[in-house]
């Protein structure tokens, strides 16, 4: 049964042009050919880039976000209660506020403190800067290598300067052991994100980041097996050109250094939008879609080889409507508020909390009692530093 199944599964015809077998990628003359079995290394490999992040994120990562000034914010510990704290580990911040009157009468607790309470648990659950800045750090400096590593491997090709060379005398291509060895690095480092990424900062767009990593490792397998790595390679080097870019923002905002964070954020916007929605469709789209098949009929590699393609183009224009909406937001307050694209979460800080405080102020009541102060909330507030303590009296 199993060898039936992988007889069917590796068919000429549902991986190579018509007229073209597995028997004409066999190595000969000195030729090495890629084959499917290669990719197995892979697995180890990324094994392996899980260590060696593990590694860089305490020993570099973390020393870095010390030196630029990284600041995790105190969050203080919320009061136990059995109840609140089962009904948070099920429904997290699903809970209406119907629910909530129903527990703050069963703990013996207003409605105001039992959402108090939730917005303390959750914020307890956020990751801290720290966190993010090693994770970033880390994608910076592969994103980073991979470009120039990548950009340094097809220089000198020809299909990089014009696409429609990639389907130069395909399949026949011989493998070249530096597109071996970039391809197979790509291909284990995005399995190690798919690995890691139950146990990475939980972002908005985790369903995306899924898809797109899960798109991205069947489309280098694919392209890989069937012999497509030079269109494969023009894939994989157009993406990482921008993604070092926005990585490296996320770190200078985590750091607090708005201004090269901005500045980063807007060379990172426009060429993400000119390689993701301008040379992606115009130039990778439009060779896989006409020129692949200009000497050959299509066949089923090439339907699915351009649905993922296509797939990947729809999460570009996803991550692109997020990235408009961030340079709205910069156009209209002259900052960013939020991390950039998929990085945008909530504040660990409580609003609720923060209106309350002003509020007291404004009445001039001091924390936890009911009376204003008697020299009155101007003389309060003049005595009160920046740095929010109050001058001695």
């Amino acid at each position: 049964m199993w060898s039936g199944l992988n007889e069917w599964l590796w068919q000429d015809r549902l991986w190579l042009p018509p007229n073209s077998s597995w028997a004409d990628l066999e190595d000969r003359d000195g030729l090495v050919y890629a084959h499917p079995q290669d990719m197995l290394v892979a697995l180890p490999l990324a094994l392996a880039l899980v260590a060696i992040r593990f590694i860089f994120e305490r020993l570099v990562g973390l020393p870095l976000s010390r030196w630029l000034g990284v600041r995790d914010r105190a969050r203080k510990p919320v009061k136990p209660n059995a109840t609140l704290e089962k009904h948070f580990l099920t429904q997290r911040w699903k809970t209406k506020e119907a629910q909530m009157a129903v527990l703050a009468a069963q703990c013996g607790l207003t409605l105001k403190q039992t959402q108090h309470w939730f917005r303390r648990r959750q914020n307890q659950d956020r990751p801290c800067l720290t966190k993010k800045f090693c994770e970033a750090s880390w994608r910076f400096v592969f994103y980073l290598c991979s470009f120039f590593g990548g950009l340094s491997v097809l220089y000198h090709e020809s299909w990089l300067w014009k696409p429609a060379m990639c389907w130069d005398n395909y399949p026949n291509q011989p493998l070249k052991p530096a597109l071996y060895c970039w391809y197979l690095l790509e291909l284990s480092f995005y399995i190690s994100l798919l690995m890691t990424l139950p146990f990475d900062v939980r972002r908005k767009d985790f369903k995306e980041q899924v898809a797109h990593h899960v798109v991205t490792i069947t489309l280098i397998t694919f392209s890989y097996s069937a012999n497509l790595l030079r269109i494969g390679s023009l894939v994989l080097l157009l993406h990482d050109s921008a993604d070092y870019l926005l990585e490296a923002g996320k770190m200078f905002n985590y750091a607090q250094q708005q201004r090269v964070c901005n500045c980063l954020f807007i060379v990172f916007s426009v060429i993400f939008f000119y390689t993701r929605l301008v040379l992606f469709p115009t130039q990778i789209l439009y060779t896989t879609y006409y020129d692949s098949i200009a000497n050959s009929g299509p066949f089923f590699g090439y339907y699915f080889f351009n649905s993922l393609l296509m797939l990947l183009q729809l999460l570009h224009v996803f991550w692109s409507f997020l990235v408009l909406r961030m340079l709205h937001s910069f156009t209209k307050k002259g900052q960013l508020e939020n991390d950039i694209r998929s990085d945008m979460e909530e504040s660990d800080s409580s609003e609720g909390e923060a209106a309350q405080e002003c509020l007291r102020l404004k009445n001039g009541a001091a924390p936890g009692s009911g009376a204003a102060p008697a020299d009155g909330p101007r003389s309060r507030a003049a005595r009160q530093l920046p740095n929010g303590h109050m001058s001695a009296t």
